[in-house]
């Protein structure tokens, strides 16, 4: 049996895992902190739970594939549908929600907008669904060792250039509603690739698409549940999770073939090894006599966000749901300052998610969770966080006080680019590389290391990309290089 070392029990690290022991592999994860979900984690205080990472979840059954694989399931985590998954504030007084099923998201869009863009939004779904149908199994879901490999599925590519999939996001959704509220209400998710709407590719729409028509979906017990879920249906399979165990070396035989890992003074071997830390910190320190991928040392990095996480009294404002977007007034100009200058935004939209309103156990009685994110630049913007992050801190205040939320504080805790420096992410962002065209797909950093054989990465900054539903099929895509490289015992 083949023994395989996994640094990082983030969320691409333990789907790495499960597909490995699925294979047959011998797997242990070794993690530095004292609880699985790296991103994906968990801060507690004052009888205040918080998730620190993602707060949406999208396509469950990239989750359940990996549990399903080593004999688990989704049942454990409890997870509902929300209804609505954003609500949308608009700076004219206006708000749209985004609907659990298409039928309730064109009656809305006619009721709050129009009947012509309700109508538009049938034509919309049905273009998003196709952008998924060709970009999933044939451009997210697979191993690229050249680019080259895109020719090897030219009847895919020529749907995807048919679909305007290499338009631009921003015009084309334009073109689709005439009301703008829509067009920023279907184009917001292209900052998490890293890339001002106007700018993005239109085949990023499928991010819209997964959290916008497959829905949004969230954990009984919070979002941290799901590594949870991953780490319990690993150790019930037989895999080995060593935490407060920092990967310090990754050791090489005479043929300078991955030969294991030294983790808290132990020489632990391995015949390959996956490691998930983000790329430019991964080479640094565990990789440091190699020369790191270009876009790794000099790439563009995506803004970056700062995030309060607040425990409070009082409940959340009636109008108030789980997910809330606030949109400003500028949206252009503020993509323009955020992206191209790196300046904060004048005049920025911000996320204000509320998990208590389904998840009431993860404060005391009578109070609530509040996590506050407003996009940022990342660090080089070369804004002095010690100083930006208390103004940030009293404008975030102002805001949530103007628009109803309880701020009477029991705890917190700010979050700036500096800090997610310090966890050891490249640039201060926990959005990794941007998704230009010249970092995605095969372009992307490779998720094998040619040079030191038995090395292979998952994770944000390799393929396919940034989001949950990309780190765990990250993970997968690495467990089938290790497949390649080591071949399946079953």
């Amino acid at each position: 049996m083949s023994r395989v070392i996994v640094i990082g029990a983030g969320l691409s690290g333990l789907s790495a895992a499960c597909h490995l022991v699925a294979d047959g592999h011998d797997v242990t994860v070794l993690e530095r902190e004292s609880f699985p979900g790296g991103r994906n984690g968990v801060q507690r205080a004052d009888g205040f739970r918080f998730d620190t990472g993602p707060t949406v979840l999208t396509m469950p059954a990239l989750l359940e594939h990996p549990l399903r694989r080593i004999g688990g399931s989704l049942e454990p985590l409890h997870l509902r549908r929300l209804d609505p998954g954003y609500r949308g504030f608009f700076a004219d007084g206006s708000r749209i929600d985004v609907r659990a099923s298409q039928d309730a998201m064109a009656a809305e869009i006619a009721a709050q907008v129009s009947p012509g863009d309700a109508a538009a939004f049938t034509d919309f779904v049905g273009w998003l669904e196709q952008l998924h149908e060709v970009e999933l199994p044939n451009f997210i879901a697979r191993n690229f060792d050249s680019p080259l490999d895109l020719l090897s599925r030219p009847g895919a590519a020529a749907k995807l250039v048919r679909l305007g999939g290499f338009g631009r996001l921003g015009p084309t959704i334009r073109r689709r509603f005439a009301d703008d509220r829509l067009v920023r209400l279907f184009t917001f998710q292209a900052m998490y690739a890293g890339l001002a709407p106007d700018d993005a590719l239109a085949l990023y729409a499928v991010i819209t698409y997964m959290d916008s028509i497959s829905g949004v979906w969230f954990p009984a017990d919070g979002m941290h549940a799901v590594p949870l879920a991953l780490a319990a249906a690993l150790e019930a399979a037989g895999a080995e999770l060593r935490y407060e165990t920092p990967a310090e070396q990754i050791l090489t035989d005479g043929q300078g073939r991955v030969a294991g890992v030294r983790a808290g003074g132990e020489q632990l071997a391995a015949d390959a090894v996956v490691l998930t830390a983000d790329l430019p910190t991964a080479y640094r320190t565990l990789l440091p006599d190699l020369t790191p991928p270009r876009a790794a040392r000099s790439g563009d990095f995506s803004p970056s966000a700062v995030v309060w996480h607040l425990g409070v009294r009082g409940d959340a404002p009636p109008e108030a749901v789980h997910h809330n977007i606030h949109f400003g007034h500028a949206w252009g100009q503020a993509f323009e300052q955020l992206i191209k200058h790196k300046e904060l935004m004048s005049d920025p939209s911000r996320l204000v998610t509320i998990p208590t309103v389904d998840a009431p156990a993860m404060a005391p009685p009578g109070h609530s969770v509040l996590y506050v994110l407003e996009p940022v630049p990342n660090l080089t913007g070369g804004q002095d966080w010690s100083a930006e992050g208390p103004r940030l801190r009293e404008r975030l205040l102002r805001f949530l006080q103007r628009h109803g939320y309880p701020t009477e504080i029991a705890t917190e805790t700010l979050v700036t680019p500096a800090d997610w420096a310090a966890q050891g992410m490249a640039a201060g962002t926990p959005f990794s590389l941007a998704h230009s065209f010249a970092q995605t797909g095969p372009f992307r950093p490779p998720n094998v290391e040619r040079r030191r054989p038995g090395v292979f990465l998952a994770g944000t900054g390799t393929t396919p990309g940034v989001g949950i539903p990309m780190v765990l099929i990250s993970g997968e895509l690495a467990a089938l290089r290790v497949r390649d490289y080591l071949g399946a015992v079953r």
